[in-house]
Parts: C-alpha cells; sequence; structure tokens
C-alpha cells in the first residue's frame, strides 16, 4: 500500500466503519457451547468486527506513523459519540408500527453501561495498541539492521497485549459491573470464561491478521519515531 492521502483516508473508513458497527452488534452475546471453568465460552458479537480496528491502526502506525495512527484512534472515538448520538435520536422519535419500534429497541438500544464500558475499553486499548507498536517498533529499528523483517513482533505483541486490555475492561464494566456478575459468586465463573474465551478469540484474530498486515505494509515504511525526533532535533 503506498503512502498517499487516499489510502490513508482508506484505512481511516474501515476502522470508523468496523468501530461503529462493532457497538451496534456488541448487545448480541453469542454462545460457543465450548466448555470452559465449569460453563460455556459466550463472547460478545463484537469480538470478530472489533478485530479489524487493531488492524488498521497497526497498518496506519506502520505507514505513515504514530502520530497518525493516534488521530485515528480519536477520530474514531469522536465516530462512536456522533452514531451513539444518533441511533438515540432516532430512537425516541415516534414509530408508525409499534413492533417495528420494540425490534429497534431491542437491536439497536443502548444500554448506558455498555456504551461506558465500550468506549473506556476503547480508549485505553487503542491508544495502548498505538505505544506499544512503536515503543517495539523504534527500539528494534534502532538496534537491528535489517529490522523491518521483526515487523510481524511488534505487530502481534502490540495487538495481543491491547486486546487483553479491551477485553478485561469493557467486560468488566458491561457484564461485571452492568449485569452485576461481578458481585455475585454463581455467575464469576462465567464473567471469567467470557474474558478468556474473547482473548482467545483475539489472540487467534490477532495472529492470523499477521499476513494481511505484511501484504498491506510491503515496501512502504515510516520512520522510527526516534529517527524522527533527531531529525526535528537537528532541524
Amino acid at each position: 500500500m503506498k503512502r498517499t492521502t487516499n489510502n490513508y483516508l482508506a484505512c481511516g473508513m474501515v476502522f470508523a466503519v468496523a468501530l461503529v458497527i462493532s457497538n451496534v452488534v456488541t448487545g448480541k452475546v453469542i454462545q460457543t457451547g465450548i466448555p470452559l471453568f465449569g460453563t460455556t465460552i459466550a463472547l460478545p458479537g463484537a469480538a470478530l468486527c472489533y478485530a479489524i480496528t487493531f488492524l488498521m491502526t497497526d497498518v496506519i502506525g506502520e505507514i505513515w506513523g504514530r502520530k497518525e495512527a493516534q488521530t485515528v484512534v480519536l477520530w474514531g472515538f469522536a465516530c462512536q459519540l456522533l452514531a451513539t448520538a444518533l441511533i438515540v435520536f432516532t430512537q425516541v422519535l415516534p414509530a408508525v408500527d409499534p413492533d417495528m419500534q420494540n425490534a429497534y429497541n431491542m437491536l439497536l438500544g443502548q444500554n448506558v453501561i455498555f456504551v461506558i464500558g465500550s468506549m473506556t475499553a476503547y480508549l485505553i486499548s487503542q491508544s495502548w495498541d498505538v505505544f506499544i507498536f512503536h515503543a517495539i517498533r523504534n527500539r528494534v529499528l534502532s538496534s537491528h539492521k535489517g529490522g523491518y523483517a521483526w515487523r510481524w513482533l511488534w505487530n502481534n505483541i502490540s495487538t495481543m497485549t491491547s486486546q487483553i486490555i479491551d477485553t478485561v475492561v469493557f467486560i468488566g464494566i458491561a457484564f461485571g459491573i452492568g449485569f452485576g456478575w461481578l458481585f455475585d459468586s454463581a455467575m464469576l465463573p462465567q464473567l471469567g470464561a467470557m474474558m478468556v474465551g474473547q482473548y482467545l478469540l483475539k489472540f487467534c484474530l490477532a495472529a492470523i491478521d499477521t499476513p494481511f498486515f505484511y501484504l498491506l505494509t510491503r515496501g512502504t515504511h515510516a520512520a522510527p519515531q526516534v529517527a524522527s525526533d533527531a531529525a526535528e532535533s537537528a532541524a
């Protein structure tokens, strides 16, 4: 992928769409039937499409740099707020058919605690992803000749660690506090199974996205941040 404005905008749009759709479908809990801790693994519906957002920030960070990746994260948060406001606004408008309104409420009704959990997890995990991605990248590139061959390392570590944060924060707030599972000893195994199960899925998705990361970033790389800082100081 060439380092052009159009490609940067395209990556940002894919990021925003995946983020907004993740918030739309997150209320559906998927039952996998896989046993864990005496219960079965359940996953929020957002688990699959949300993984795309981390791939996009990694691609943007690799090609355009840390500042651009963090900018997309902040604009993504704004998109999330706008989408929530539009959904709620539409929800309160009178419907012609009560059944249609009930279906809308079930599908898109915004649970306040889910929104809080989602936005909190988003800001913390995405910011960590950008930070650790470039921290590892800068360290490797500054100490190893031909360090770009190691870009699978910063791609995977940044995504896999940020997914831990995202999983624990979102599920802890939305289900642990929102549903009260954190204070119910009978539901603690379900809470733990959901966290572990979702993270295991995200871990696998992080590994699977590596070929796509290589494909999208081949031949085009942003300069290491340390090099950029030095150049700015010299100027």
